[in-house]
């Protein structure tokens, strides 16, 4: 049995060029799984309406994907500028703080408002400024109270609102900002099923996020971004308080030495999936194709390399916003990560804190259905407990297929590594629920006559919850 589907997820990050109805519809018959709404560039309006788009577009084409909320944290970035500057090498710049305030300029020197207010206080002469992902930088030649003289070292044009990064510099800027709460109040209202917290530095920030949902009224499960040096040192507990975690590899390669970045990667990958946790790459997949119909073979080594890693879910960034090949960038990472697949060996991750007493029932359905051909595992859950264990453990090219009552539950196990979730209201009779399970599989052309498989579910023995496994053929 051939999988009907890659056990390594896609999200989207919308935006002009995917914002319409026809190219959500063509995105979810792509096999995206998860669309992500970054803060930093989206109104409430806009916000609520592609959410509705959204539920729309997954009801017409009756593929359920989680929509995920990215809250912008505590960003530092240029201010509004009427023209783009462009800046050439040796060119002198003032960054200043409420530049209205009536500044007074120096001739020759070009003046940039920046929204942090302690910049002269924290950088340090001969720092290296990052603008724009990097793409511009400059050093800085000294400091007043008031402003920052660089010089620019790297050209290029600005635009308003750039990301500024301060490398090695512990920013003072509050964790959860007041725009982030109100963020939260409308993905709350519209029923968001992920949030992602940007600069989630230590776990305290995301325990008090996670409270920030909890006193809204949202179950949402909350996907720390690991974009700095801090969150690096820090990687353990964040993981630890967080449902999920995200490799956002832009700002964390301006942070950190880039010969660094792979290395931080592989061990946020494996701490996460020990951690029976979730983990995502983002940011720089297919970057090639904003502009380019075609990756680079860089790219695809990138992306073939994440999979292998067996990463929950490969997220794209600029591609799906303001890329001209949307569509293709999809089908790029759809090729590349079922070729990669198809490639692992099948195993069981054995990561030893996966390796505890409760596990081993689920390891054991799982060794035995990568040994038989064309098998799949079949669970059924109320919590989502059992299936996301099963997907920690990775079994390698067998289908995950999972049953739930719970419509809000489904949605968060779209994200998650080797899941196909569905919803199905669940009888008394555990044999009437397989049978319909099975029945419904057989109609979607998931499983046919012939195929094994392996059943996983909860069941009451003498007043306690037990772990079962069944082997059925598929009639």
């Amino acid at each position: 049995m051939s999988l009907p589907f890659r056990q390594t997820k896609i999200i989207v990050t919308l935006g002009p060029a995917t914002e319409s109805s026809e190219t959500l519809m063509d995105l979810l018959n792509h096999g995206v799984d998860v669309f992500r709404l970054n803060m930093a560039h989206a109104g409430h309006k806009w916000t609520k309406q592609i959410i509705e788009r959204i539920r729309v577009a997954c009801d017409q084409t009756g593929r359920q994907a989680a929509v995920m909320m990215d809250v912008k944290g505590p960003e530092i970035r240029t201010g509004f500028l009427k023209h783009p500057l462009t800046l050439e090498k040796g060119d002198l710049i003032d960054l200043v703080h409420r530049r209205e305030q009536g500044i007074a300029t120096t001739k020759g020197v070009r003046v940039v408002d920046v929204n942090y207010p302690k910049l002269a206080k924290h950088v340090k002469d001969d720092q290296i400024i990052m603008v724009d992902n990097g793409l511009i930088q400059m050093q800085v030649l000294e400091r007043s109270k008031k402003r920052v003289r660089c010089e620019v070292t790297s050209p290029g044009e600005l635009e308003s609102r750039r990301h500024v990064n301060l490398p090695g510099v512990k920013v003072d800027l509050p964790s959860i900002t007041d725009k982030d709460r109100s963020d939260v109040r409308v993905g709350v209202e519209m029923n968001v099923d992920l949030f992602a917290l940007s600069f989630a530095r230590d776990a305290k920030v995301v325990e008090s996020f996670r409270e920030l949902l909890v006193k809204e009224g949202s179950d949402a499960e909350v996907i720390a971004k690991v974009e700095d040096q801090h969150a690096v040192e820090n990687l353990s507990e964040i993981i630890e308080a967080a449902d999920a975690l995200m490799v956002a590899r832009g700002d964390l390669g301006i942070e950190c030495p880039f010969e660094e970045l792979p290395i931080i990667q592989r061990r946020a990958v494996k701490e996460t999936i020990s951690a029976g946790k979730p983990v995502i790459v983002a940011t720089h997949l297919l970057e090639s194709m904003i502009e380019m119909p075609v990756p680079t073979r860089a790219e695809v080594s990138d992306v073939a390399g994440a999979v292998s890693e067996q990463v929950d879910a490969l997220m794209l960034s600029g591609e799906t916003t303001t890329g001209k090949h949307p569509i293709e960038c999809v089908r790029v990472l759809e090729r590349i990560a079922r070729r990669a697949e198809a490639e692992l060996k099948p195993a069981l991750t054995d990561e030893l804190m996966l390796l505890q007493p409760r596990l081993k029932l689920l390891r054991s359905a799982s060794a035995l259905a990568m040994q038989m051909e064309d098998s799949a595992i079949v669970v059924f859950t109320r919590t989502g407990n059992l299936a996301m264990k099963l997907s920690s453990l990775r079994p390698n090219r067998v289908p995950i297929h999972v049953f739930t009552d719970n419509p809000r539950l489904q949605p968060k196990l779209q994200m998650r590594w080797g899941l196909d979730p569905f919803v199905m209201e669940f009888s008394e009779d555990p044999e009437v629920t397989l049978g319909q399970a099975i029945k419904h599989l057989k109609e979607i052309g998931r499983v046919a006559a012939g195929d094994c498989l392996v059943a996983v579910t909860n069941a009451l023995a003498i007043d306690k919850v037990v772990e079962t496994i069944q082997l059925r053929e598929v009639e």
